[in-house]
Order: structure tokens, then C-alpha cells, then sequence
């Protein structure tokens, strides 16, 4: 058998095209296009890729979008006071700091002081907090987009074991909560598990978010499975991969995403939509 291909840029387009008409909708009926902030801190060039990636997304869908480039000498209260000035400025809707940080700025301490209402990574406390309880506000854009990948396989996953494999703050626990709140039965797979091919093959949905290439053997994966791999890693040649062989891992899953053109689209169009909820979030609140 041969996977069904997760098209995560086909999604993700469709989601990006549905925002664009929403926000084409609000700006007819008088409301003001929704903001984006995008705070970077350095030169990192991984970051700045994706900082232009979701710059570019914005002016696409009609959003506005605020550039803010700090020197990687920036001292934390200096982003600490840009980020005070946009949680109070009505025209902005989310705010958006590029991780890694610099080391000597604390990436917790800057999550923190973003209003909740404007997290729109969900990384804040209290959004993952909420995501815990059940009760959903912003959600982590990655998470969030797996699972709009996995609405598209038309699979009940209720009952479903999923395995995860990584389990960092901004992925593997909050995809966890995820999976949890849809149903699944879910085991988190981290640097002590100590057999972590014979979790892998009894997973019925495998998301695998470590970045590190072919941490899961391709053999290990059941016939049937979904397997969303949300690693991306650079090849000595250059080519991107991601954290599983995928042309094994492709003949024994019934689908997978592809890397890149899998999550990585899908994490941009949510950053989008979780802006947009905000947006509307903020139009309500002004109507009283």
C-alpha cells in the first residue's frame, strides 16, 4: 500500500482564501482590516524565512501588518516595553514574537506579558491553560493546524491511540491536549521513554515533533496509520526532511504528510486564523 498524502499547502491555501473573504466582508460592513505585529529579535535566518513567510501571508488575506526588528542586542525591557505598547494599541490584534530569542532574553517573561487576547501563538499561560480545561481560546497554531489536517482525512479518531513523539511547551504537550480533547486515547513519547519503537507501532495516529531526522524508523509504523510529521531538519545536501523516513513510513501509513508542504503551511494559515478570531473577538467587544 502507498499513503494518502496529506496536501498541507492545498489546506492551508483553501483556509487562507476563506480568511481573505471573511476579512474582505468586515472591511465592506466598516470594520478595520484585522493587525498583526511581528516582533524579531536578531538575524537568525531561519527566523527571518519565517517571519517573511507570515509577513507575506498577512498582506495576502488583507490583514495589517506591523514589522517591529530588534537588534540581537535588544535587552529584555526593551521588548518588554514594545510589547506593552502594542497590547494597548486597539489597532493591533495579535502580537507575535519570532522564537529562539536571544539567550539572554527569557522567552518565558516575553510570552507572559503578551495580553492573552492577543497571544496568537497560544503560547501564553493562560491560553494553554484554557486548552487544558477544555475550554479553548487561542489555541498553539501547530497544534491547531494537525488537527484541521486530520478533519481532512475524514477518520473518527475518537477512541484513536496517539502517540507523540516530542514533547516540547509549544507542540508536543499542547498537540497532547489536542488529541485528548478530540477523544484519543494519547501517550506523550520524550527522552526517557525507554522503548520508543514499541510505542510507535501500536500508535493508530503517530505525530512525530522532535527535529531530528529518521528518529522513527519507517518499518516501525502499522498498516493503517496517520502519521503527521511536524519535524523539519536540513539534509548535508541541503534538502529539507523531516523527522521520519518518509518514503518508508509512506508504505504502511494510510496517510502522511509530507515535509515540506505538510504542517508547515498549515501552521501560517492558523497563525492567520487565530489573528482573525481575535479580530472578531475585538469587533464584538467594541459593539458593546
Amino acid at each position: 500500500m502507498s499513503a494518502n498524502i496529506l496536501d498541507g499547502k492545498a489546506i492551508a491555501n483553501a483556509l487562507r482564501q476563506d480568511i481573505k473573504q471573511r476579512v474582505e466582508q468586515h472591511i465592506a460592513n466598516g470594520l478595520r482590516p484585522p493587525g498583526l505585529a511581528v516582533v524579531l529579535v536578531g538575524k537568525d535566518p531561519a527566523s527571518q524565512v519565517y517571519v517573511a513567510s507570515k509577513r507575506k501571508a498577512c498582506e495576502e488575506v488583507g490583514f495589517k501588518s506591523l514589522a517591529y526588528d530588534l537588534p540581537s542586542t535588544a535587552q529584555q525591557q526593551q521588548l518588554l516595553n514594545l510589547i506593552e505598547e502594542l497590547n494597548v494599541n486597539d489597532d493591533i490584534d495579535g502580537i507575535l514574537v519570532q522564537l529562539p530569542l536571544p539567550a539572554h532574553i527569557p522567552a518565558e517573561i516575553i510570552i507572559e506579558r503578551i495580553l492573552p487576547d492577543k497571544d496568537v501563538d497560544g503560547f501564553h499561560p493562560y491560553n494553554i491553560g484554557r486548552l487544558a480545561l477544555r475550554q479553548p481560546a487561542l489555541q498553539p497554531c501547530t497544534p491547531r493546524g494537525v488537527m484541521t489536517l486530520l478533519t481532512h482525512t475524514n477518520i473518527d479518531i475518537r477512541g484513536l491511540d496517539a502517540v507523540i513523539v516530542g514533547a516540547s511547551n509549544h507542540v508536543g504537550r499542547p498537540m497532547l491536549l489536542e488529541l485528548l480533547m478530540a477523544g484519543c486515547t494519547v501517550t506523550s513519547c520524550h527522552r526517557f521513554t525507554r522503548d520508543l519503537e514499541a510505542q510507535v507501532r501500536r500508535a493508530d495516529i503517530l505525530v512525530v515533533a522532535v527535529g531530528k531526522a529518521n528518529i522513527v524508523d519507517g518499518h516501525w509504523i502499522k498498516p493503517g496509520t496517520i502519521v503527521i510529521d511536524i519535524g523539519i531538519n536540513r539534509s548535508g545536501q541541503g534538502k529539507l526532511q523531516g523527522d521520519i523516513d518518509f518514503n518508508t513510513a509512506k508504505q504502511h501509513a494510510a496517510w502522511i504528510t509530507p515535509v515540506p508542504g505538510g504542517v508547515g503551511p498549515m501552521t501560517v494559515a492558523t497563525l492567520l486564523q487565530n489573528t482573525l478570531d481575535a479580530a472578531e473577538k475585538s469587533y464584538n467587544k467594541s459593539r458593546g
